[in-house]
């Protein structure tokens, strides 16, 4: 099934070109990197206003305030439709891919894998899928026509172990399954306790903590994104993509031959 996103700026702080760049960056990651892996068939697409999204298609809205701190993500309209917010601050490109592949992912925000947990002793739970969670820091990003975009992890993501030569997420920096890097995080429910847990790297070390029986309101992973607070992207240098200045320039350059082929049509 082909899927469509529809991504638009409420923000007064972006410009209208960068939005429509960041959507045609996604466009690519979708198409090269997500989609074969996820086995997801989809388009991206920027549109000036919300009213201007064709029906059928899932909205990722860019606004200046989403009115609730950790509120961004995925939800789901008085249809049961999902839509996605970001909050239009750092690295909000890179906020837009991870939104943008986890509802992908999982349009309806409740998709569980079945796996081992990583507490000891606590056998067989049910795992939130949330593709970028676990490597959702700037560190672990990378670029796609100079913008930096979210990494995400593989299906082998819940394999019951380490194989040789198998991509745990697609840039490489998940080195075995259910593993959380600095920043990230990773949620699961375990059926015989009837908790959800979360394993946590925000500090120097992972840490799992114990959420107790969660009230769900609209999605498990809208849940999830209440209560994450501020993203972890916060305060962090972004990795340099040393072919952006080059990346750039050709473009500029190839524009130009554009513009006269153009000139000498008139």
């Amino acid at each position: 099934m082909l899927r469509h996103i529809g991504i638009v700026s409420q923000s007064k702080k972006l410009k209208s070109s960068d939005v429509a760049a960041t959507a045609a960056a996604i466009q690519k990651q979708v198409s090269r990197d997500f989609g074969p892996i996820w086995q997801i068939d989809a388009t991206v697409s920027y549109f000036e206003k919300l009213t201007d999204i064709p029906l059928g298609y899932w909205p990722v809205i860019i606004k200046d305030n989403i009115n609730q701190q950790g509120a961004g993500g995925v939800h789901l309209d008085d249809n049961k439709q999902p839509y996605a917010l970001v909050q239009a601050e750092s690295y909000w490109q890179m906020a837009t891919s991870h939104e943008t592949l986890e509802m992908l992912a999982d349009p309806a925000g409740n998709r569980l894998m079945t796996g081992t947990s990583p507490k000891k002793g606590e056998g067989r739970v049910q795992f939130l899928v949330e593709v970028c969670d676990p490597s959702e820091a700037v560190a672990f990003g990378y670029h796609v026509n100079g913008i930096l975009l979210s990494d995400f992890y593989t299906p082998h993501y819940f394999d019951p172990s380490v194989t040789a030569g198998t991509h745990y997420s697609f840039t490489g920096a998940i080195t075995q399954p259910r593993q959380v890097l600095k920043g990230g995080y990773l949620s699961w429910f375990d059926p015989i306790t009837k908790h959800w847990l979360q394993e946590q790297y925000f500090g120097s070390k992972p840490t799992i903590s114990d959420l107790g029986a969660l009230n769900i309101a609209d999605t498990i992973r809208g849940t999830f994104d209440r209560l994450r607070g501020e993203p972890p992207w916060h305060g962090q240098k972004a990795p340099k993509d040393p072919s952006e200045k080059a990346a750039r320039q050709a473009s500029r350059s190839v524009a130009g031959r554009w513009e006269r082929s153009i000139a000498q049509l008139a």
